[in-house]
């Protein structure tokens, strides 16, 4: 998936985030199914590193929020997540799990949340690259942690990095630059319209996250961003 700006002119790239979070619990198999189903551009996950080294779909450090289940990821062991419930009806994925539902139908954005998550996604990524189905095009790796995408960089300069911020812009341009990223990802609270100019000239991309309401989507719309990232991609998926 090339993305064309001059196709992009208040015709953003729709990304379900956590799957569709507004339809269904977040991060699970049956929320990323629900956002291929309203053929979203994109979908967002967040990946930890369990006990035993598998890398598995959850936002939080913790089970505690969306599980019936209490204690870190990195404690406990894929066989210990794998017994709690979501819901009481769905469970906890592993990424490759999430890559076997996309199967490169869409682009894949993995935010990198827990330590130790940059060499097993790079790893993830390349042998996904064996595969017909998916591209380069197809990921796109971001974090509030730079040094998770520095490692990254350093694993495979070719991988696409989107530099997570939820404050003050200017230390992630910087990054970014430092990087040689794809993109920045800024709160849409935060994005003003000379942040965008500074975006194109140095030839990034704007992900701006959670955009829910039809105000805010219009906000981001008239800013010409390059993609949203959005709870709902029912409402939005054909913006």
């Amino acid at each position: 998936m090339e993305i064309n700006d001059h196709k992009m002119m208040n015709h953003p790239l729709i990304i379900g985030h956590r799957g569709a979070k507004g339809l269904v619990a977040e991060n699970t198999l049956e929320s990323i199914q629900k956002a291929l189903d309203h053929r979203v551009a994109g979908i967002e996950i967040d990946i930890h590193r369990c006990n035993t080294g598998e890398l598995v779909v959850i936002h939080d450090e913790t089970v505690d929020r969306t599980t019936n289940g209490k204690g870190k990821v990195c404690k406990l062991t894929l066989e210990d997540l794998k017994t709690l419930e979501i819901d009481g009806q769905y469970k906890i994925p592993t990424l490759d799990e999430v890559l076997q539902v996309i199967d490169g139908r869409c682009l894949l954005n993995i935010e990198l949340k827990g330590e130790k998550t940059a060499k097993l996604t790079v790893k993830a990524i390349q042998e996904c690259l064996k595969n017909k189905k998916w591209s380069r095009e197809n990921f796109l790796v971001s974090s509030f942690d730079w040094s998770q995408l520095q490692k990254v960089q350093k694993l495979d300069p070719e991988i696409r990095l989107g530099v997570l911020s939820e404050g003050k812009l200017k230390k992630a341009f910087k990054m970014a630059k430092k990087l040689n990223a794809y993109a920045i990802h800024p709160d849409y609270t935060l994005l003003k319209r000379h942040h965008m100019w500074r975006a194109k000239r140095r030839g990034l991309k704007v992900f701006t996250w959670t955009v829910n309401a039809e105000e805010a989507v219009e906000k981001v719309k008239n800013l010409n961003v390059t993609a949203i990232i959005t709870d709902y991609p029912d409402r939005y998926a054909t913006v």
